[in-house]
């Protein structure tokens, strides 16, 4: 599945609630599932780790969604090779 497939299946189920919850709020729900992303990393429990991750992903898409923001186009800067030097 592409980037771009992911976000818009977030899109289907969730963006109206999304977008109706706003920026801020969906980034502090963004930032706890960060934490317990943290907290599985640690952890022997691979399974916990995946579903972790598969938070992070969907709300990050939730915030690209709410925001305008295509991830696919955002990342080309990595796929196209326009990265200058490190940050």
């Amino acid at each position: 599945m592409k980037i771009s497939e992911f976000q818009q299946l977030i899109a289907e189920k969730y963006e109206k609630r999304d977008r109706q919850r706003g920026t801020s709020d969906t980034f502090m729900w963004f930032i706890e599932e960060i934490g317990e992303l943290a907290t599985a990393l640690v952890s022997k429990d691979a399974d916990n780790k995946q579903e972790e991750f598969a938070d992070v992903l969907a709300w990050l898409c939730t915030l690209a969604n709410i925001n305008d923001v295509n991830l696919e186009k955002a990342c080309e800067k990595y796929t196209k090779n326009q990265i200058d030097g490190f940050k």
